[in-house]
Parts: structure tokens; sequence; C-alpha cells
């Protein structure tokens, strides 16, 4: 697989480094004062300064749970989702969309999920599946 990038907007670099590293643990990259790269889980994310930006709106459903949109995240392998899902119920700075929870159970598409935001309000999604074969299953 190839690392894939997304750019997205944030409010206080500072604060995203710290959410980024310490609290995902995503190794920093470059940097500039209006820009920073992190490694979540081997792809490329591009923190942007940008004043004010938005928070994804909270009003979006699929199989029963909000779905913030927009959002974005990562398809982990089962052990290393259940792995992050319990660092990050330890902590008390989480923001909370969904808690850690299996969706679709039984369906060919089964899979673990929740939802964090970060501290300028964009959603992640951190997915985990038995197989990765069954990612795109329908």
């Amino acid at each position: 697989m190839t690392p894939f990038h997304l750019a997205f907007p944030v409010s206080d670099l500072e604060e995203t480094r710290a959410f980024y590293a310490d609290v995902l643990g995503c190794a920093i990259g470059r940097s500039s004062d209006t820009w920073v790269d992190f490694d979540l889980f081997g792809h490329q994310m591009s923190a942007h300064l940008r004043p004010g930006a938005g928070k994804a709106a909270r009003d979006g459903k699929v199989g029963g749970i909000v779905v913030p949109i927009p959002h974005f995240g990562v398809v982990l392998e089962m052990a290393e989702w259940t792995a992050l899902a319990e660092r990050l119920e330890a902590r008390s700075d989480v923001e909370w969309i969904e808690k850690p929870q299996v969706r679709f159970k039984g369906e060919p598409g089964e899979q673990a999920t929740l939802f964090i935001c970060d501290p300028s309000g964009n959603a992640l999604e951190f997915k985990g599946f038995r197989s990765m074969d069954k990612v795109f299953a329908h």
C-alpha cells in the first residue's frame, strides 16, 4: 500500500502538534510557522493553520451511529485498533464523538470503529478489521 496524503485546517499549531504527537503517537515531520506534517500510521497528514476553521457537522448517521462530515482516519488491523482504542479510553483529555464499538456485526463489512475530535474540531475515525480482505466487502 502507498501512503495517503491529506492536508487539513487547524486553528492552533501547538495544540495540534501536542494532540497528534502525544495523544495519537504520530511522529512529527517537516514544519513551518503555518503547517506541520505528521506520520499517522504511515500516512502523511499536513495540518495547516487556518484560524477560525470550522468543526465537522455531527448530523450524519451510518449503521445507527453519528458520523460527522467531514471526517478522516485510518483503517487498522484489529490488534492495532484495539491497542489504540484502549490507549484513548485511558485518557481523560480525549473528546469523544463515538466510543469504541462494533458496527455491522455479522455482516460482510463488520468493523470496529471509534470517532474522536482533534483540538480544532476535526473529526477522526479509526476502523479496525479482523481481515483487511473485508475492508471493501458488501
